[in-house]
């Protein structure tokens, strides 16, 4: 080989090394810790996403290189109570500069409630994210820097494949496992008063049902019993004992639902992400379910809608 020839191939041993060397070196499982995201930022290979339910949020301050989802707007089918259609998702995850070799992480306000919600949606169309453990919360309990700085990245072509349906359920899933049609199990992540029907929403809530309590045979697991104190997830070992004395334990499929299907997005990551369950996430929740004529409800509060 002559001396040149030899530079060459030397040349492109050590560009392949120092790529690979340089290579983002992502988490095998579904969550990133505030340590790994901040070692990375900056990353080619990153792609760092907000999804927080607080307007104005990510405006007043974020992640160096987050780029903004609304989840209002980008997230959702502006005319049809739905998440957005594969043509606007796509056009979306381009524009975020999202590629086959992107490593995604997600993140937010609210105990990642919207960020997990985003996960399920992103999921439904075949792109694997994870969740940066705590969200903002612990980032900024750390004291983590924050900017206002508006990330700018290339859009990627990548193309996306239809729906994945089976990761959601519908109406008509819920009834047939609460008449008992279908073997399933129904978990209810709402709060104990939502649960009982002593109220009718949290506080403050917009999204009403004219009916207060729960799906028949739905077991009450609070989206918050999974949370650590500082907003991460609890252990793997420690969720599995928590949800198989509720009788969850991956045995049978599950579908989770909650008021308007965010808070259920939380309970289904940690579900199927974390644990590996089979799970469905009931996104029409409470606001469908307890609107729907016909369909059963158990209101041990025995409460009864006002009109206000």
């Amino acid at each position: 080989m002559p001396p040149s020839a030899r530079i060459l191939v030397s040349a492109a041993a050590l560009l392949a090394a120092t790529s690979s060397a340089f290579a983002l070196d992502a988490p095998a499982g579904p969550l990133v810790t505030t340590d790994w995201l901040e070692t990375n930022l900056g990353d080619p290979d990153l792609r760092l996403i907000e999804v927080s339910v607080d307007p104005g949020t990510f405006e007043r301050g974020h992640i160096e290189g987050a780029q903004n989802v609304v989840w209002h707007t980008d997230l959702v089918d502006p005319v049809q109570r739905d998440i957005a259609d594969r043509e606007s998702f796509e056009a979306l995850v381009q524009k975020l500069g999202i590629d086959e070799d992107s490593t995604v992480v997600l993140y937010g306000d609210n105990n990642n409630w919207f960020a997990a919600w985003g996960a399920w949606v992103f999921d439904t169309y075949g792109i694997d994210v994870k969740l940066l453990d705590g969200g903002r919360k612990k980032w900024e309990a750390e004291n983590l820097p924050l900017t206002t700085r508006v990330a700018s990245v290339a859009p990627s072509e990548i193309a996306l494949p239809e729906r994945d349906e089976a990761l959601r359920a519908r109406l008509a899933d819920v009834l047939a496992v609460a008449k008992g049609g279908r073997e399933g199990t129904i978990v209810d992540i709402r709060s104990p008063d939502e649960y009982s029907g002593k109220v009718f929403a949290p506080e403050g809530s917009q999204e009403l049902s004219i009916r207060a309590g729960h799906v028949p045979g739905a077991i009450n697991v609070p989206w918050s019993t999974a949370v650590a104190e500082d907003g991460t997830f609890k252990p793997a070992e420690e969720l599995k004992r928590i949800y198989a004395e509720k009788g969850i334990d991956g045995s049978k499929p599950t579908i989770v639902y909650c008021r308007i299907g965010e808070r259920s997005s939380h309970t289904w990551f940690l579900l199927s992400k974390i644990l590996g369950y089979d799970v469905k996430n009931y996104d029409g929740s409470w606001t469908e379910y307890g609107n729907s004529v016909g369909a059963p409800i158990v209101n041990v509060s025995n409460t009864v809608w006002t009109g206000k």
